[in-house]
């Protein structure tokens, strides 16, 4: 991803002030739109912009609230969220909104976060009246999501058709780097969502807030504030603790002062975000707040840092045995394996190459994106199978076993979300590849993909932002989608046969990724359920023969497919109508939705030709004939062009669709959207012959 794009993406800042305009004003005008705990007859009548048809249910409020207090038992901080939110079920398909998770933090020491203070009620209309019904504390659940984290869930009673829900609690925490995120958006439009947060001067966060929706309210007031401890002995000086009660009275008690940030954050009806065609994951454009600890440092106290550098982050990593000391390590067991695997190679391209072939064909991917090593390497070599870090470090390794030069490069896939450049937030990645210099240039493998051509990732691994992991730094280097260049061609040919009828044969190159996804799929299938689903893709007068395939089985060359057609349309028809695209010929827009909340992210740029040349049938003559177009996206982002032409016994037509980049920001979806539309009516064009009498 570009740093343009990144900066529009993350709007990160440390104080998040970058609305320019008279905050005070806008915010003494607004104010939640309703009373939480008093539901009235004329509150189940809602009217939202962001409220249609296919709407399940809406979000009416959802107000959160973070302040510190003081921690007298540790001489420290706690925190308190609070949370209170209103949603009307509209109909069953909503009824998903009334299942409630709360996540609850689990420290290493067996320290939690505590729940108190529930109450939910859901509201109906009965005989004119609000009915109100309360969760009874019977009917919440825990559950063990892991050993750092606990849910607590529960379902609305006397749910209904209709019916208002309404919940509110209270999360107390000693864990500063957990700072509550805030999600303004969701699956369900929000008509209100608010986030307060009060943090005190000791605590420096990095606030990173990312979406596509407008803030109301975007502002942070400052106060001076006085906070009392009891004076209890700390535990350890920077462990998250002051020694604020030197020099106090015999009785221990003591007070810090210090300046808080009263951060406020609102949006008003925020449109619910539902997944798109041509989308990587919604989590990269859902409009949210998210908190990083950076430093904590109290008075008189030796500072804390939680957020290391990215060169503290690769020594870390280069130290972990899950990690580079797996690889850095001599590997002796390795010596005569690795030894045997490149005999015969003499360049230093041959042994890398015979290395990674040796992997692709003796080890399977249990399809788990790690980036750390689960097993031993030797566990790994030794059961031929492992998750993705298991199998990529495990080929780093024995390439460093033959001296080759090469290191680990972290990413994250394009489902999994963005990763951020300024910070070294390790959570957001999830897979590891093998990086290595030959002749000069870098090559970056992943042995997971069994049939991936040698040098090649697969399109998912084209997310923006990785890192290239060495002992002492880690170098940012850049997956760009639109470096990705995906060209195919088609070329038909229908000619009169001698003895009558008409014949065509086609011959289609297929792009390098359409060549991966097809022999994907016919690793999982057979030759004749691709031939069956060919001739299922042309109408009954048209007969599909002879279907080949070739280079399935020669990954750097891309797959061919070449089959005859048999055409029964003429004959004794007098008018026939004939796509001159056949079965090529895109159908139906991708972008049918008539608007979109978020960018549109192709997996690749496209550069598909597709040639036709056909003898008019004897006895016919052409009656109509599409007109040739040619038009453009965005001027010089993409191009469509249709051209043809006839004579008195030949019809040439050539059709080209090309898309120079993969990623269209909100303003630009109408474009893209209109351009897919012209494609799909200009492609649905036939020819019209007539019969000659």
């Amino acid at each position: 991803m570009h740093n343009r794009e990144t900066t529009f993406l993350w709007l990160v800042f440390l104080l998040m002030a970058a609305q320019v305009y008279n905050v005070e004003k806008v915010y003494g005008q607004q104010k939640i739109p309703i009373n939480f705990g008093k539901v009235k007859l004329e509150d189940f009548n809602i009217y939202s912009p962001v409220i249609d048809s296919n709407t399940n249910a809406v979000v009416i409020a959802d107000v959160g609230k973070t302040e510190f207090i003081p921690n007298t038992n540790d001489n420290s901080f706690s925190f308190v969220f609070t949370r209170q939110t209103r949603i009307k079920i509209i109909n069953k398909k909503g009824f998903d909104a009334a299942v409630v998770t709360i996540p609850l933090y689990v420290g290493v020491d067996g320290r939690s976060e505590k729940m108190e203070r529930l109450k939910a009620t859901t509201y109906n209309i009965e005989n004119e009246k609000v009915k109100e019904t309360d969760l009874e504390k019977t009917d919440l659940f825990t559950e063990r999501r892991n050993k750092n984290l606990d849910y607590k869930k529960f379902t609305f009673p006397a749910l209904k058709e209709g019916s208002i829900i309404e919940y509110s609690y209270e999360v107390k925490s000693d864990f500063f780097f957990n700072l509550q995120s805030w999600y303004f958006q969701g699956e369900y439009p929000v008509l209100w969502s608010q986030y307060d947060a009060n943090i005190p001067e000791f605590f420096k966060y990095a606030i990173l807030a990312q979406g596509y929706h407008s803030f109301l309210i975007n502002k942070v007031n400052n106060y001076s504030a006085s906070f009392s401890f009891s004076g209890r002995e700390s535990r350890a000086v920077g462990d998250n603790t002051f020694n604020g009660s030197r020099g106090m009275p015999e009785d221990n008690s003591f007070k810090i002062e210090g300046i808080v940030d009263y951060h406020t954050w609102i949006m008003k009806d925020v449109p619910a975000l539902k997944p798109e065609p041509y989308t990587t994951t919604v989590n990269n454009a859902i409009a949210k707040i998210e908190f990083q600890l950076n430093e904590v440092r109290f008075p008189n106290s030796t500072p804390t840092y939680y957020m290391a550098s990215w060169e503290k982050m690769s020594k870390d990593l280069w130290e972990d045995v899950r990690f580079g000391a797996a690889i850095d390590k001599p590997n002796n067991w390795l010596d005569d394996e690795v030894k045997n695997i490149v005999k015969g190679a003499v360049t230093q391209h041959e042994k890398v190459q015979k290395v990674y072939d040796f992997m692709q064909r003796n080890f399977s991917c249990n399809l788990q994106n790690r980036m750390y090593i689960t097993d031993g390497l030797k566990e790994v070599f030794k059961n031929r199978t492992g998750s993705v870090a298991d199998i990529n470090m495990l080929l780093i390794a024995m390439l460093r076993n033959i001296k080759i030069d090469a290191e680990p490069v972290i990413l994250s896939t394009r489902s999994n979300g963005y990763t951020h450049e300024i910070y070294p937030l390790m959570d957001r990645f999830n897979y590891v590849i093998a990086h290595v210099m030959l002749d000069n240039s870098a090559v970056y493998l992943d042995a997971t993909e069994p049939r991936l051509a040698f040098g090649k990732l697969p399109s998912e691994l084209y997310n923006g932002h990785a890192r290239l992991i060495s002992k002492d730094r880690a170098t940012a280097i850049y997956f760009s989608s639109d470096s990705l260049k995906e060209a195919g061609s088609t070329n038909v040919f229908i000619s009169n046969l001698e003895k009558g009828g008409v014949q065509g044969s086609i011959m289609q190159v297929l792009g390098f990724y359409e060549t991966l996804d097809l022999r994907d799929k016919m690793a999982k299938t057979s030759t004749a359920q691709l031939v069956k689903t060919i001739k299922e893709s042309y109408p009954e007068e048209i007969e599909v023969e002879n279907v080949t395939i070739d280079s399935l089985k020669i990954l750097d060359q891309p797959v061919t497919l070449k089959y005859d057609l048999n055409i029964k349309l003429f004959g004794q028809a007098d008018i026939v109508y004939f796509n001159p695209m056949l079965a090529e010929a895109i159908k139906k827009n991708p972008f049918a939705a008539a608007h979109r909340f978020y960018p549109v992210e192709l997996p690749y740029t496209k550069d598909d030709i597709y040639s036709f040349h056909m003898e008019i049938p004897q006895g016919y003559k052409i009656d109509e004939l599409p007109k040739s177009v040619r038009f453009n996206l965005n001027e010089n982002e993409g191009m469509f062009e249709y051209i043809i032409s006839a004579d008195a016994e030949m019809i040439q037509m050539k059709c080209r669709l090309v898309v120079r980049k993969t990623r269209f920001l909100n303003d630009d979806y109408e474009s893209i959207r209109e351009f897919y539309s012209l494609i799909v009516k200009k492609q649905s064009e036939q020819i019209v012959f007539k019969k000659i009498k």
